[in-house]
């Protein structure tokens, strides 16, 4: 048997690792190379949106390995354009730039904000932020975020943020009363790092009015919530509201890395060539990825999948442990939930994989749960049946 240790001579200490080395992957399932079976509950952080090994989608991808793998944006790549069209599409946005990571779609979008207020005559632009909100691990996403434990160690952090709560429009309105340099409010519909904190559909209704009166740019960080976790193919689409800028990435390819920033008309044309630019981002890889993982989805109707099967994992956890007063919250929409607990519960992320099950804590305080579209609703009962007993032995401790 192969022991794996924590920690790896070699590599960088930036990881607190579960001591597992996983092999390969069918479904909702995966193996470590000891042979041992886990249910995933965390999808690579959201970002295996068809699971492992999907007979569609690793034919297309083991198909365009074997043409062309990365030519750089000197060429045009056919399938940006087919990837383009879609996300325009499902988004009733109109212009995309491709990356590779969300950190990178975020980062794009600060320099689009940027430069939206410069060419304006605004010299120092600002940007609205949010309490508890995760933007990357940049110096300018950094900044973004709402986490001192991150920022700590990496200062002098970039200035230009204006901080606010999330879902008070009061604060918001006060914190930028007069203020002429604003240029965007920037937010996760759902807040991911930051513990599963959902905007409510009335505040996200009330900022877009906002941003419409007072010529602002609406961005809103889609990289987790976002590409159908929810129920619908972006999060804040349940608002019925149309967001300036929009930063994707995660489960937009399905394990191939990519990341995108969909704009619309007051965002789509303000670089220009030679503003921003990419090595990697847009490869034909990636873009096969991402054209064939919305083709899966839609074939296979994900989306109604995510809304349901979410449903019914939330209301078996509020089942199970819903009623104990040490779970303070049981939130999230779709297959993006979180459990809070009123201590500090990452000892579970272990426990779980002992036990089979792959999870991750957020937020110090909060269990996360971001499964593969795929899940059934017998994947959600098996989760459940491993979860529930692991948090009870916990708070009884």
């Amino acid at each position: 048997m192969a022991r794996i240790e924590a920690a790896s001579p070699h590599t960088m200490n930036t990881y607190g690792r579960v001591p597992i080395a996983l092999s390969h992957g069918q479904g909702a399932r995966v193996w470590d190379v000891n042979g041992k079976e886990y249910l995933d509950a965390l999808a690579g952080i959201a970002v295996n949106t068809l699971g492992h090994n999907h007979p569609k989608f690793v034919p297309a991808i083991q198909d365009q390995v074997a043409k062309l793998i990365h030519s750089s944006n000197y060429y045009h790549v056919p399938n940006q354009e087919k990837l383009a069209a879609k996300l325009t599409q499902l988004s009733g946005m109109t212009n995309v730039f491709f990356c590779c990571t969300g950190l990178e779609a975020n980062e794009a979008a600060l320099k689009l904000a940027r430069k939206y207020g410069h060419d304006k005559g605004i010299e120092r632009p600002k940007i609205v932020v949010y309490e508890k909100a995760f933007h990357g691990r940049s110096i300018a996403t950094l900044s973004a975020t709402g986490n001192e434990k991150v920022q700590k160690g990496f200062g002098p952090l970039v200035e230009g943020f204006v901080r606010v709560p999330m879902n008070d429009i009061a604060a918001l309105k006060a914190a930028t009363e007069g203020d002429k340099d604003v240029v965007a409010v920037f937010f996760e519909t759902i807040q991911g790092e930051g513990g599963i904190n959902p905007m409510r559909i009335e505040y996200l209704q009330q900022v877009r009015e906002l941003c419409d009166q007072r010529g602002w740019l609406l961005m809103i960080d889609e990289v987790q919530c976002g590409m159908g976790r929810t129920g619908k193919w972006f999060a804040h689409q349940w608002a019925g509201i149309v967001p300036d800028v929009m930063p994707l990435a995660k489960g937009l390819g399905s394990g191939v890395p990519i990341g995108a920033v969909v704009a619309g008309p007051k965002a789509a044309n303000i670089f220009q060539p030679g503003n921003h630019g990419t090595t990697f981002g847009g490869n034909p890889l990636a873009m096969r990825a991402g054209v064939e993982t919305i083709r899966i989805m839609e074939e296979d109707r994900l989306l109604d999948n995510a809304a349901e099967v979410g449903a019914y994992l939330k209301g078996a956890l509020a089942r199970e442990l819903g009623g104990l007063p040490q779970v303070k919250d049981i939130r999230g929409q779709g297959l993006m939930l979180g459990m809070e607990l009123d201590r500090p519960c990452g000892v579970l992320v272990n426990r779980a994989a002992e036990a089979g099950l792959l999870i991750s804590v957020t937020a110090d305080s909060v269990v996360r749960l971001l499964p593969p579209l795929i899940y059934t609703k017998a994947d959600a009962d098996e989760c459940v049946g491993i979860l529930a007993p692991l948090v009870k032995a916990f708070l009884a401790e």
